[in-house]
């Protein structure tokens, strides 16, 4: 359990790094993905609510 509790505490979460990842795939620009993945879990919502 401990490993896992600070694995989530020093890495980027799953909502950041599908935002990213999807980013990425949509637009191709590293900036964008980077401001997407600040946004995390935001960001994948609004695209699966907006942009399919």
């Amino acid at each position: 359990m401990a490993v896992q509790h600070e694995a989530a505490r020093s890495g980027i979460t799953f909502g950041s790094a599908l935002a990213i990842a999807i980013s990425w795939s949509a637009n191709k620009s590293i900036l964008w993905a980077i401001i997407h993945g600040l946004l995390g879990w935001i960001y994948v919502l609004y695209f699966a609510l907006f942009k399919r």
